[in-house]
């Protein structure tokens, strides 16, 4: 055999060099910058991060990791860092401490996909778009003035429902049928004018259902491929696919809406009759710091009408599905509602200051039902220090509200329901108590909560003011399955079926 030739010893030694030189440079940087002090979290594997410790109800999985890891902790889910607060006192950290910092959005799939490349309100990053988005909502959209104007759109669509349910009176019936078809007529005919059944050939009813569905459950995945960009061009969990497919059938419905509105606005018929002719006129003012174009208007529209129906909708069907397990509340709310409203009259808007246990079943319900569990990811502008940790700019930040709704280090026997707690108690849900998030809070809080809630409130108290609930014979509450399923949102795994009987005059529901 030959011996090596001097080139090779050559190229050994400068390959030692190298890596002696680069070595030493690591040294020298790590000492003068050393790694920053992330939050305590479970050790990410290579290439997954943290993937194996996620099961299929996220909040759930990092809600039993922080139990070993603390209120504040790091993960990394493939190549991105995620920091998770998971009690009230991190959130406010977060959310109002340092909530301008973290008032961006993450890039996803879902915010590229489904809502224009990011030009709606929920998904679009922190600058001058969202900030006029934001103003948009707030003056215009959600004023108190114009959620007043609509209130009787609320009272009719509740009158209906009253009415479809007492005709299904002694039969077993989906309870969130008629629960959806509220909430989606409500908030179509304020945004559109219309309910999404009248005159909407272009998709039925129960299609545009469907279709909310899809669009709630794709933008609360945990995509692989926004963790892991290296490998997003195989898709390996399908959702893109349905994004895309989801999207397509949404632009074709919105592209309707807002061309009928083009056409009525030329033939100069009444304008500001609905918010889609509201943001029209927005569209036209030449004093936008930003142009809001025909995809932003459609992002807008989208949000509208997802938004406003589906948290009323999953927070009543969890209301209902609770109560069933305790019939003593059930007396306890209708003894209320016999005291203020009467036997003679349905509850109304004006009705929910003096209803404080209606609102405290609401409060608790979204305590241990919230909506969204783990917030809209929110993500870090720039590198900052919360409770004595490093968090590096681009850092992705989940808020586990479902885990501080459940902490026993403020709430007594958190995981029974008990809407007493909340009776002569302060905690509210617009923001300002960190133990009970369901709208979030700071910047990015959801702008159309107060519609939510007038929604929420007025349609349980009349379930309950007007019906005797009970579940299906031969089915004992012990049977009654709990069970959620993981999206943006959390609605029941199995929809509640339920056998409501009149309890008021029989005038009353024709």
């Amino acid at each position: 055999m030959e011996s090596p030739s001097w080139a090779v010893y050559a190229t050994s030694a400068l390959l030692a060099l190298l890596t002696l030189l680069l070595h030493t440079r690591t040294l020298r940087r790590r000492s003068s910058h050393p790694p920053p002090r992330l939050p305590p979290g479970p050790r990410p594997w290579p290439i997954i991060g943290n993937f194996n410790h996620i099961g299929p109800l996220p909040h759930r999985s990092i809600a039993f990791l922080s139990k070993s890891f603390g209120p504040i902790m790091s993960l990394r889910l493939g190549s991105r860092p995620v920091v998770v607060a998971s009690s009230a006192d991190m959130a406010k950290k977060f959310l109002t401490t340092h909530d301008l910092n973290f008032s961006s959005r993450p890039k996803t799939a879902a915010g590229k996909h489904t809502t224009y490349d990011c030009s709606d309100i929920t998904w679009s990053p922190y600058g001058p778009y969202w900030r006029q988005a934001r103003k948009m909502c707030l003056l215009e959209l959600f004023s108190a003035k114009r959620l007043e104007s609509y209130e009787y759109i609320r009272t009719e669509e509740n009158r209906s429902m009253i009415k479809k349910i007492a005709e299904m009176s002694g039969r077993p019936m989906k309870l969130k049928e008629p629960l959806s078809t509220l909430s989606m007529n409500v908030i179509s005919r304020m945004v559109m004018g219309m309910s999404v059944d009248e005159g909407m050939s272009i998709v039925s009813a129960e299609e545009f259902k469907e279709m909310l569905d899809e669009l709630f459950v794709l933008n609360g995945v945990l995509n692989i491929g926004d963790y892991v960009p290296w490998i997003d061009f195989l898709d390996l969990q399908g959702y893109v696919k349905r994004m895309k497919a989801c999207a397509k059938r949404f632009d074709r419905f919105l592209e309707y809406v807002v061309e009928r509105h083009v056409e009525k606005r030329k033939v100069g018929l009444e304008e500001g009759k609905d918010m889609v002719d509201v943001l029209l006129g927005l569209a036209e003012d030449p004093g936008l710091e930003v142009k809001l174009k025909r995809e932003g208007i459609k992002g807008f529209i989208q949000d509208l009408i997802a938004g406003g129906t589906e948290s009323s909708t999953v927070t009543v069907e969890w209301a209902i599905s609770e109560l069933l397990k305790k019939p003593h509340i059930f007396k306890s709310a209708t003894e209320e509602l016999d005291r203020v409203i009467g036997r003679d009259r349905w509850v109304e808007e004006k009705d929910m200051p003096s209803l404080p246990y209606i609102n405290a079943i609401v409060k608790e319900t979204m305590r241990m039902h919230p909506v969204v569990p783990m917030l809209i990811p929110r993500m870090s502008q720039h590198d900052c220090t919360v409770d004595g940790y490093d968090i590096p700019g681009g850092t992705v930040v989940l808020v586990n509200v479902w885990a501080i709704g459940r902490d026993p280090s403020v709430w007594d026997s958190p995981e029974e329901f008990r809407p007493e707690r909340f009776i002569g108690s302060s905690i509210d849900v617009k923001g300002h108590n960190f133990e009970l998030l369901p709208f979030g809070a700071g910047r990015r809080m959801c702008p159309g909560y107060s519609l939510g809630l007038k929604v929420i409130q007025q349609s349980l108290g009349n379930l309950l003011h007007g019906f005797e609930w009970r579940l299906p014979e031969g089915v004992d509450v012990e049977e009654l399955n709990m069970e959620e399923i993981f999206g943006l949102s959390t609605p029941r795994k199995v929809p509640l079926v339920a056998v409501a009987e009149p309890r008021l005059p029989s005038h009353l529901y024709v």
